[in-house]
């Protein structure tokens, strides 16, 4: 399936591409999310048409995500948890957690901004890679700390 991508899609294209993708992939996500629209010779002088709009809305997201990332990058959040001795987590931290404890800390931070492969459900220091924009990207540094010790 053809498709003409109306935003930059990370590992896939950049704004006004026309990339080849599995049919499920276009029909499922890309084309009912809005960032993509069949590759029909209608659709291509469309995209023409807005071609200049599109590329100055795309402008905008990423300055204010590189906006973001300068308050995000580097942030050092603290969360207590109950934990047993040997420094294991009577439950786990979740995205949700962190997101819910940056927000207190003053930023601003969505779930599916952060990348998170597992629960974390050790005492430790871990560092997290949050993506806010297919060019921006930083990193936040989660410290789980056992709630005594806080």
């Amino acid at each position: 399936m053809e498709v003409i991508l109306q935003e930059k899609i990370h590992n896939l294209g950049s704004l006004g591409d026309q990339v080849k993708v599995k049919p499920g992939y276009g029909r499922n996500y890309l084309i009912p999310q809005g960032k993509a629209v069949p590759a029909t010779p209608d659709n291509v002088a469309k995209f023409e048409a807005r071609r200049a709009e599109l590329e100055k809305a795309q402008a905008e997201q990423l300055a204010a995500a590189q906006a973001r990332a300068g308050k995000i990058n580097g942030l050092k959040l603290t969360l207590p948890r109950k934990a047993a001795e040997e420094g294991k987590l009577y439950g786990s931290v979740a995205t949700a957690d962190i997101v819910e404890a940056a927000e207190a800390a003053g930023a601003e931070l969505e779930k599916h901004e952060l990348h998170m492969p597992e629960p974390i459900r050790a005492i430790g220091e871990y560092e997290l890679h949050v993506s806010l924009h297919a060019d921006v990207e930083c990193t936040i540094t989660v410290v789980v700390v056992a709630e005594d010790a806080a």
